[in-house]
């Protein structure tokens, strides 16, 4: 009987937003995944518990959903005026890869609280009690976001009254600033308009906004997908018809965004861009059965992430929305109603968030300088994660 004994590594499972993930102190990792790297890959698969062909992610730590299939990887940073290096793996469930191409934006707001728990953000930076203000360069995008963290007696505060839908139990808010958000180089409009047709052959042809801000999104609007844009989790994702079609029109989208240069190789990028539909402001039931009202929302989103409808909001996407919905002429600005916006709140699968974000055309193009939102945070376990030693 072979006997490979297990290893053990030191992490932290911890909530983030509506996403939880595996939290891990880069010089933690065993020497070979300490860089990029086919052992740094494994390694994670490993431990999420991925490939899973069954969906369940049974024996590992991962939740079996995009939200739930994640891990970070922190360092303190060498960048000046930076505190911590964040570096996100989104793990796929069922393939073998863990896709590097964008950011995480709701694990983004219990970043913070690892670094100050690790000693990344240097002592005298820390009050006693206040707010800790945390310095996060971004690897996968090169950005910098700034983490707002509340201590109290000196330590991260976790609990209090901040209530996130989507999230059961109410905590400490933290504020998250991204700053420059729009997604690497070029123009935040990769093609140049605020609106471009979309050619899906077999499906057909689409308005769309694609923006590169938080992570790259392609917008469409609900009807024209034959969506109210009030669907809930179980609408689409028991549709494997509808889930085909919108991997497909995803994988059109990232072509002309330029992002890849085949839609063969959309397979292989599952984590960005994302594709979400918007529709105006209506009344309708959450997934946990309290209503939304029309008038307590600009518009409704819904967005997929890794091939299925994400049960909130990733928070890089409502970067994106965020950015779109301050530009006059996007889908996004028309659906809350056009105009001048700074903040907008929008509706999702599993309730309200409100976001705001500061555009402004620079050089003939749309530049946008800042996205906020409010997340929260908390350690859900902590010490040592095992996998087998062979596992890389």
């Amino acid at each position: 009987m072979s006997n490979t004994p297990q290893i053990k590594i030191p992490a932290a499972y911890m909530r983030g937003g509506t996403s939880k993930g595996v939290f891990f102190n880069l010089s933690d990792l065993p020497e070979a995944a300490q860089v990029a790297g086919q052992a740094r890959d494994n390694i994670l698969l490993r431990v999420i518990g991925s490939p899973d062909p069954y969906g369940k992610q049974t024996d590992g730590m991962g939740g079996a959903t995009s939200s739930t299939s994640k891990t970070v990887i922190l360092t303190k940073s060498d960048q000046a005026d930076h505190d911590v290096d964040y570096l996100f793996g989104q793990v796929s469930i069922d393939k073998p890869f863990v896709d590097w191409s964008g950011n995480c934006g709701n694990l983004t707001g219990a970043v913070g609280a690892f670094a100050i728990s690790q000693g990344m953000v240097d002592a005298d930076r820390i009050p006693q009690n206040g707010i800790c203000t945390v310095r996060i360069w971004q690897k996968n995008i090169s950005k910098t976001i700034i983490a707002h963290v509340p201590i109290t007696n000196g330590e991260v505060q976790e609990t209090g009254d901040f209530e996130l839908d989507g999230v059961t139990f109410p905590a400490a808010e933290v504020q998250i600033e991204f700053l420059d958000p729009a997604d690497g180089e070029g123009s935040m409009f990769p093609t140049g308009n605020l609106v471009d047709t979309l050619d899906v052959p077999g499906i057909g042809n689409f308005e769309v906004s694609m923006i590169n801000a938080g992570i790259p999104t392609i917008f469409l609007r609900a009807a024209d997908l034959g969506y109210t844009g009030s669907e809930l989790q179980d609408d689409i994702n028991n549709d494997t018809a509808a889930l085909e079609r919108l991997e497909t029109i995803r994988a059109y989208g990232a072509v002309k965004m330029g992002l890849i240069k085949d839609v063969a190789e959309a397979a292989a990028r599952q984590h960005t861009p994302k594709i979400a539909f918007v529709a105006p402001a209506a009344a309708y039931l959450s997934s946990s059965g309290k209503e939304v009202a029309a008038d307590a929302i600009d518009l409704r989103v819904r967005a997929m992430s890794m091939g299925k409808l994400h049960h909130a909001m990733m928070g890089t996407a409502s970067v994106a929305i965020a950015t779109a919905a301050v530009i006059p002429g996007t889908l996004v600005n028309d659906a809350a109603g056009g105009g001048d916006n700074t903040v907008v709140t929008f509706g999702h699968p599993s309730g309200t968030l409100k976001v705001g974000a500061e555009a402004a055309i620079v050089d003939g193009d749309w530049t946008a300088t800042k996205a906020i939102m409010s997340r929260s945070a908390r350690v859900l376990m902590e010490g040592w994660v095992r996998i087998p030693g062979d596992a890389f």
